[in-house]
């Protein structure tokens, strides 16, 4: 008689249904394969390999926090309507409470390969497949330490006050943490969320985008047939308002356009509020 390992592995190659849902059509059809694959089939739990070949462009992304880490999951479904859903909203929530259990920075892969229950959390996203009828990939695993600094986050479009479409993520320092400050740290998010920044200042921007985007605007610039002597003057212009597009501190801030976001932090320097990171986890 074959192990029942061996005969889990088997049936899970054939059907791409979970560990758990392979052991039990077993047990339930005494360890005979071609029965428990009619009975996966019989319940919609066979084949969930072929429905992970489908494009899943929806889904939800959840922020989990304690202690120690916080943590942001971006699970895609191929339709907004399963990811409205308590089932797939509850999966993700135990896929977050799977994370802070773990409590340590973690890939994605890796994650995947955490052991669940009597399977992996891979066997968990395929059981779920089975169960909900759609691909469902994680795309995205964010895990944050706390250590000195501050954080702040904002969810668009919520479905749960955990978990939405669009999650931004602020991470800052500040000397006296008050109510203005937490404010402040909010709206930012806000922000973020809105308006997309590519980095905190341009300092921090790949040199490759900057060198890209003087090309391009070098290009159309003699093209207009400006006069050569002045393509400098207005290349210059023209980057000082990309930066302003594209970095965070030199955008228009969202609450008040007059005013860049660097001009409003500043607002708070004798709390010495300080951008450390962000980060934007969007569909």
């Amino acid at each position: 008689m074959e192990n029942i390992t061996d005969l889990i592995k088997e049936l899970r190659e054939k059907t791409g249904a979970g560990f758990l849902d392979c052991k039990k059509s077993l047990q339930d059809n005494n360890n005979d394969i071609e029965k428990s694959i009619e009975a996966l089939r019989k319940k919609g739990l066979s084949k969930a390999s072929k429905k992970s070949d489908r494009t899943a462009i929806e889904g939800a992304v959840g922020i989990y926090s304690n202690k120690d880490i916080t943590a942001i999951i971006k699970v895609n479904s191929e339709t907004d309507f399963a990811a409205k859903s308590d089932t797939f909203l509850n999966f993700l929530d135990s896929l977050g409470g799977i994370a802070l259990e773990n409590n340590s920075l973690i890939e994605q892969d890796d994650f995947l390969n955490l052991k669940y229950e009597q399977g992996t959390v891979k066997d968990y996203f395929n059981s779920m497949i089975a169960k909900i009828g759609e691909n469902l990939v994680l795309n995205d695993l964010l895990i944050k330490e706390k250590k000195q600094s501050e954080f702040a986050y904002y969810i668009h479009n919520s479905y749960r006050k955990n978990v939405g479409k669009i999650i931004s993520l602020l991470e800052y320092s500040t000397s006296d943490k008050t109510n203005e400050i937490e404010i402040l740290s909010k709206n930012l998010c806000m922000h973020i969320a809105a308006m997309k920044p590519e980095s905190i200042d341009i300092d921090d921007l790949d040199i490759n985008l900057i060198t890209n985007e003087e090309k391009i605007q070098r290009e159309l610039i003699l093209n207009s047939g400006k006069p050569s002597n002045i393509v400098d003057r207005i290349l210059e212009g023209k980057m000082k308002k990309f930066f302003s597009e594209v970095t965070l501190l030199n955008q228009s801030f969202i609450l008040d356009q007059e005013k860049s976001v660097r001009q409003i932090i500043n607002q708070y320097s004798e709390t010495n509020f300080k951008i450390v990171n962000f980060d934007l986890i969007t569909l």
